[in-house]
């Protein structure tokens, strides 16, 4: 199935409990790529980067499977980059710096051969800039896409239109509760599903995440990691992990979304054992299905005998 990521390509300073680093390749559409590209996928990236773009980092996409023609290459200057420092609790962060660079002017053109994909991942970005995506791709079977509170607080009125033309939406919980007004998470994705997306995810960070469709409500775990070093871009993953999943089998059905959901729960996992995307590009095959399965074995609930 063909596959369409929309969003960031950065580079990243991270400073957590546990070290740092000064610049490594991030960014929404970096860590969906990357992670829908272990689901057999030839991911169709659209995006954009400045003159100090390495060349190494071009290499490490495609060696990743990633389609780069959606790519634009702006030579005026340089790429985004975000710098935060996390607190020993890792659901907390504080942003050094953020320079958006050649990513303030950001309008994605979708090549001619992209048009066609019929699994489309809206990355978080502007909600007038996920319409623009919506408007030059043609039927795709599947939509889904990311906000945040930044976009529900400043651009809500666009972010409105998006949601009524989409199939999916991921958020996190106090973005669901934000986006809703309304605390309890239940009565929060009524609402949103009200707004236009059919099914909803939220997750919960350390707590998994609830999945939410026409049929009922899923409730996945999350992995016990005993070291996390870098939350940085795990949702993302997570979302490479779900779509990925998606497009591999072309199976919509409520028993595969919740798959899906434990496949971007996994990926999320290997995620942020490492600073960055350097633990997905270390990633095997056998590591993704041994996760799987001790996902599976977490969520596994024994059958009462006798009550």
């Amino acid at each position: 199935m063909s596959f369409l990521v929309v969003g960031s390509v950065a580079y990243d300073g991270i400073e957590t409990p546990f070290g740092s680093e000064d610049k490594i390749l991030g960014g929404s559409a970096t860590y969906i790529s990357i992670t829908a590209g272990f689901f057999g996928l030839k991911p169709r990236l659209v995006g954009i980067v400045g003159r100090d773009f390495a060349v190494t980092d071009v290499q490490l996409l495609k060696s990743h499977n990633v389609d780069l023609e959606g790519l634009q290459v702006d030579n005026s200057g340089d790429t985004f980059f975000w710098r935060g420092k996390y607190h020993y609790d890792l659901n907390n962060r504080d942003t050094l710096e953020t320079s958006l660079n050649v990513f303030e002017h950001f309008n994605p053109e979708i090549p001619d051969s992209y048009k066609d994909s019929e699994f489309v991942c809206l990355g978080n970005i502007a909600p007038a800039l996920q319409n623009r995506v919506l408007d030059q791709v043609t039927r795709p079977k599947l939509v889904v896409c990311d906000t945040m509170n930044f976009w529900i607080e400043g651009a809500r009125a666009d972010l409105m239109e998006t949601l009524k033309r989409v199939d999916v939406l991921i958020i996190n919980d106090s973005e669901a509760r934000e986006l809703s007004s309304e605390p309890n998470l239940v009565r929060a994705a009524e609402k949103i599903q009200k707004m236009g997306p059919e099914i909803l995810i939220i997750k919960k960070g350390e707590h998994g995440a609830l999945l939410f469709t026409g049929s009922g409500i899923f409730s996945a775990p999350a992995y016990p990691l005993v070291d996390i070093f870098d939350p940085t871009g795990a949702g993302d993953t997570f979302m490479g992990g779900f779509v990925g999943w998606l497009a591999r089998t072309g199976d919509l059905r409520d028993e595969n979304m919740r798959r899906a959901v434990i496949f971007g729960s996994v990926m999320a996992s290997f995620c942020v054992e490492a600073f960055g995307s350097k633990r997905l590009i270390s990633l095997e095959n056998g590591d993704i299905e041994k996760r799987y399965t001790e996902f599976m074995e977490l969520s596994t609930i024994p059958e009462i005998i006798n009550l």
